[in-house]
């Protein structure tokens, strides 16, 4: 098995080795898999990123998440929290309120 370390080819090689994985079927051009399947390679990690980034602040209380019968669920500040969510913001970009 060849060993790929960590370089911006290595990782976009995985990403594209990863989309065929998952979609064994596909076949496509140079151009078609750079316009389309990398793109849809990145959608699908970031969907699972934004996934867990949501679950990681409904858990901490700075969102809401409200189910729908209709469609997926819907998130929104937790407007009970919004003085910590500010907090953890000005925290996170290193600037702390002075009292």
């Amino acid at each position: 098995m060849p060993r790929i370390t960590s370089t911006p080819t290595s990782e976009l090689a995985r990403e594209i080795l990863s989309y065929f994985l998952r979609n064994p079927q596909a076949a496509d051009s140079l151009e078609g898999v750079t316009r389309w399947r990398l793109l849809e390679e990145r959608v699908h990690r970031e969907l699972e990123d934004t996934d867990l980034a949501l679950g990681w602040l409904v858990e901490h209380g700075f969102l809401v998440k409200i189910s729908s019968q209709w469609s997926g669920p819907v998130y929104r500040l937790n407007e009970t929290n919004r003085g910590d969510a500010e907090q953890f913001l000005n925290v996170k970009k290193g600037k702390r309120k002075s009292r």
